[in-house]
C-alpha cells in the first residue's frame, strides 16, 4: 500500500499530465487556427495581387490606346511643362514644327518655322505654306499644358473661295445698283451743264443752275466714297482699341455737327477699362454715321443718347438713340440693305457699311423704332480678352504659360 506522500506525488503527476494534455490541445487548436488564418491571408494576398496585376494591365492597355490615339490624331499635340518646354510631341506636331527636341521652348520652336497669320492672333502661317490654328489647355493636375495645332489650310482656302464667290455675286448686284444709282444724278448734272451753256441765262439763273450742278456732283462724290468704304470693310487691319479713347475721339469729332443746332447729346459711359479688338477708324466711322443720322432725324431739335455699357461678361454694347420721328414699320426690315434708302440725297450704303463693319468685328447691329417716338440702334461687340494674345503673340489659354529662356 502506497504511503501518503507517494499518493500525493502521483496525484500531482496526474494533474501535471492533464495540464500538459490540455496545453497541448490548446496549442494544436491555435496552430490550426493560425494555419487557417495564414491560408486565408494567402488567398486574400493572391486575390489582391491578381486584382493589382489586372488593374496595371488595364492601365497599361489604356496608356497604349491613348498613345496610339495621340499618334493617330490628325492635329498636332505638344505636351509642355510649367516652363513651356516641350515634353512630348506627336508625329503631326513634329512634322509641323520640324521635330522640336525635348526641353526646347514650344514658342521658340514655333517661331522658327512660322510667321504671324494675318490679323488673327490665334493663327500662324508656317514657312511650308500651311496655316495652323493654335489653342492651349491646362492639364488637370496643373503639371503642364497641352498645345493643339490644327491645320486649317484647306478650311481657310474654302472660306476664301466662298468669300470670293460671294464678293463676285455682290459685285454684280452692286454694279447693277450703282449704275441705277448713278444714272439719275448724272443725268441731272448733264442737264444743268447743258443749261449753263445757254447764252440767254441771267446771272441768277446761272448761279441757280451752278448750285444744282454742284449738288448733283457732290451726291455722286458721296456715292463713290460710300462705295469705297463698303469695299474696304473686308480688308480691315485689327488692333487693340481702348473704348474710352475711341469715345473721346467720337465726341470731339461729332461736337461741331450739333454745336449750333437745338440738339442735346446725352452720353452714358459704363465701360471703364474696356477694350475691343478691331479697327478704330472703321468703328469711329460707323458711330459717326449713326450719330449723324440721328442728328438729321432731329431737324426741329431734340435729344440724342449715346450709351456704352457691358451687358454681360466679354461683351460691349453701344446704343445710339434719338427722340425723333422714328422709322416706319415697312422700312425697318430693309435699313441695312445696300442701296436701300428713303432719302432723296441718300446713297443707301451708310447703314449697310455699319452692318458690314460690325459683322467684321464679330458683332451684330439691330434697330428698334416706334414711329413718332424715335429710334435706337444697338451694336454688340466682343471685348478683347486679357489673354487675347499669348506671350509671343499666340492663341488664348486657360492660365499663363511659362517659357524657358534657355534651350
Amino acid at each position: 500500500m502506497l504511503s501518503y506522500p507517494a499518493l500525493q506525488s502521483a496525484e500531482s503527476l496526474k494533474d501535471a499530465f492533464q495540464a500538459f494534455n490540455e496545453l497541448s490541445a490548446n496549442l494544436t487548436r491555435s496552430y490550426f487556427d493560425l494555419e487557417a488564418q495564414v491560408a486565408r491571408l494567402t488567398r486574400e494576398l493572391a486575390s489582391a495581387r491578381s486584382e493589382r496585376l489586372k488593374t496595371l494591365t488595364e492601365k497599361e492597355q489604356l496608356a497604349n490606346r491613348l498613345q496610339q490615339l495621340l499618334e493617330a490624331l490628325p492635329g498636332g499635340v505638344i505636351v509642355v511643362d510649367k516652363a513651356g518646354r516641350v515634353v512630348e510631341a506627336n508625329p503631326v506636331a513634329r512634322r509641323l514644327l520640324g521635330a522640336p527636341s525635348p526641353g526646347l521652348s514650344w514658342r521658340k520652336a514655333l517661331e522658327r518655322v512660322s510667321v504671324a497669320g494675318g490679323d488673327n492672333p490665334h493663327q500662324r502661317l508656317l514657312l511650308s505654306g500651311e496655316t495652323v490654328s493654335i489653342s492651349v489647355r491646362t492639364l488637370d493636375d496643373g503639371a503642364g499644358q497641352i498645345v493643339l495645332l490644327t491645320d486649317i489650310s484647306e478650311q481657310r482656302a474654302l472660306q476664301e473661295l466662298v468669300s470670293q464667290q460671294k464678293r463676285l455675286s455682290a459685285l454684280g448686284e452692286m454694279i447693277a445698283s450703282l449704275a441705277h444709282q448713278v444714272r439719275t444724278p448724272l443725268a441731272a448734272a448733264l442737264l444743268y451743264t447743258a443749261h449753263l451753256g445757254r447764252d440767254d441765262l441771267t446771272g441768277d439763273q446761272r448761279a441757280r443752275f451752278s448750285a444744282k450742278l454742284a449738288d448733283r456732283l457732290q451726291h455722286l462724290e458721296r456715292q463713290v466714297s460710300d462705295m469705297l468704304a463698303f469695299a474696304r470693310v473686308g480688308r480691315l487691319v485689327m488692333e487693340r482699341v481702348d473704348v474710352e479713347a475711341l469715345t473721346e475721339r467720337l465726341l470731339e469729332t461729332f461736337a461741331p455737327v450739333i454745336r449750333d443746332r437745338p440738339i442735346r447729346l446725352i452720353v452714358n459711359r459704363l465701360t471703364a477699362g474696356a477694350e475691343l479688338y478691331g479697327n478704330p477708324d472703321a468703328l469711329l466711322g460707323i458711330l459717326l454715321n449713326l450719330l449723324g443720322n440721328a442728328a438729321e432725324a432731329l431737324a426741329a431739335g431734340g435729344v440724342i443718347t449715346l450709351t456704352l455699357k457691358m451687358p454681360s461678361p466679354g461683351w460691349l454694347r453701344i446704343e445710339v438713340g434719338d427722340d425723333g420721328p422714328g422709322i416706319r414699320a415697312d422700312v425697318l426690315p430693309h435699313i441695312f440693305e445696300a442701296f436701300y434708302t428713303t432719302r432723296a440725297n441718300g446713297t443707301g450704303l451708310g447703314l449697310a457699311i455699319v452692318d458690314c463693319v460690325v459683322r467684321a468685328h464679330g458683332g451684330q447691329v439691330s434697330c428698334v423704332s416706334v414711329p413718332g417716338e424715335g429710334a435706337c440702334f444697338q451694336i454688340d461687340l466682343p471685348q478683347a480678352q486679357v489673354d487675347e494674345l499669348l506671350p509671343g503673340g499666340y492663341a488664348g489659354h486657360d492660365t499663363p504659360i511659362g517659357d524657358a529662356d534657355h534651350e
